[in-house]
């Protein structure tokens, strides 16, 4: 059996995936082989010995301690993609707020319930919430993940002009990307003549802040920036400067704060990017999915700390090893399996920067007292982080 602890409230769609007969599921189990989880933060929290991976139905990961699970050996899934037309759906129509002055226009209106004149008043003062079509304006789209060629591919059939910029973008990725769809090379070519600029990179060292001073500075007066990612890739101080000075006639976020609550033509959305029935039910679906291919068969998709690494399963016994990315590890295992005469049947090995993954199969009449040998001696290896055995 394992143990799945809960952190959050998950969609009943994607725990049914855990069977009965396998799995315990409760948000106080002990021991968890597992955790699944959305927003709950694990920086505070230690790290159960017997913990295995960790499983965010969503794509941020901003609330695991990533790095921390690494050098444990517990590897952290995410969903990428799963909650893309969620937040398509909703930046969308950012879009549309950025521009006409509806969230102001509707407050306003709630202040005439009382008067029996409102209708007139409404008619007279509407003209102080006018703002601009989309149709036909210029979008910049900054990463083109799967929510970023979601965003520009919509922009584009409602009728915008739509620039992208991605240097790391994937061939999957490129080839769900409209060919209307202008790649640009460089930042300032993408931004100088943007009329609206939308960010979907992930969160960071390096993309930390990346709406900067100068980034804007690039932008062209009016812009209106919108910002479905992750709060911190904008610089507070540098979109409050263009708000108060003109040169950003809009902000809109999916991620309040203190501070961003306090800005002028700003429109703070409480965080509603993945709120939908639909996004959390695929979320949770796919990270179940990820967990239970990982614990029954040692298979790595879509981990943010290891490299995906996955061999199809046939009789006998898996081994698998999470490691330091570091030279002659394959050839110490197989001559620890070599001496205690045991034949590798199969094998991968995938790394990710520093940290690695190995799957070793062997013959399912491999007697017990050998691979507890060998699990033993890998186990003494330095720079071996996790070693598991799978029957």
């Amino acid at each position: 059996m394992y143990n799945i602890k809960t952190l959050n409230k998950i969609s009943e769609k994607g725990l049914k995936y855990f069977s009965d007969s396998k799995y315990t599921v409760s948000d106080s189990v002990e021991n968890p082989d597992a955790i699944i989880l959305r927003s709950f933060s694990m920086h505070d929290m230690e790290l159960p010995e017997s913990l295995l991976a960790v499983g965010r139905a969503g794509a941020g990961v901003n609330n695991i301690p990533i790095d921390k699970c690494a050098e444990k050996g517990i590897v952290v899934f995410n969903t990428p993609g799963a909650n893309a037309n969620a937040v398509k759906e909703l930046t969308v129509l950012g879009l549309l707020i950025a521009s006409r002055k509806v969230c102001d226009g509707v407050e306003w209106a709630k202040t005439l319930k009382d008067d029996p004149d409102a209708a007139k008043k409404i008619e007279k003062g509407k003209g102080q919430f006018a703002g601009p079509e989309i149709m036909g304006k210029k979008l910049a789209v900054i990463g083109l993940g799967a929510i970023g060629v979601m965003v520009a591919n919509a922009a584009y059939n409602l009728g915008m002009d739509v620039l992208g910029y991605d240097p790391y973008i994937s061939v999957k990725a490129a080839l769900g990307l409209s060919r209307h769809v202008e790649l640009v090379q460089d930042l300032k070519t993408l931004l100088s003549d943007a009329d609206y600029v939308s960010i979907h990179v992930p969160l960071l060292p390096d993309t930390k802040g990346m709406i900067s001073e100068e980034l804007i500075s690039y932008m062209k007066d009016g812009v209106r920036i919108l910002n479905f990612a992750r709060g911190p890739l904008v610089d507070f101080e540098a979109v409050k400067k263009a708000l108060q000075s003109g040169k950003a006639a809009a902000y809109v976020t999916d991620f309040p704060d203190t501070d961003t609550l306090s800005l002028p033509n700003t429109v703070c959305i409480p965080h509603l990017g993945a709120s939908t029935n639909e996004s959390e039910e695929n979320c949770a679906e796919m990270a179940a999915k990820e967990i239970i291919d990982f614990l029954e068969n040692g298979n790595i998709t879509n981990s943010v700390n290891y490299p995906n690494c996955e061999l199809a399963r046939e009789d006998g016994v898996r081994i698998t090893v999470a490691h330091k990315n570091i030279p002659n590890m394959l050839s110490r295992f197989s001559g620890l399996l070599a001496d205690n005469g045991v034949n590798i049947e199969n094998l991968v090995n995938k790394s990710k920067k520093e940290f690695a993954y190995t799957i070793l199969d062997i013959g399912a009449d491999t007697p017990e007292k050998t691979i507890d040998e060998v699990v033993k001696e890998i186990k003494k290896i330095n720079d071996v982080l996790a070693v598991r055995v799978i029957r």
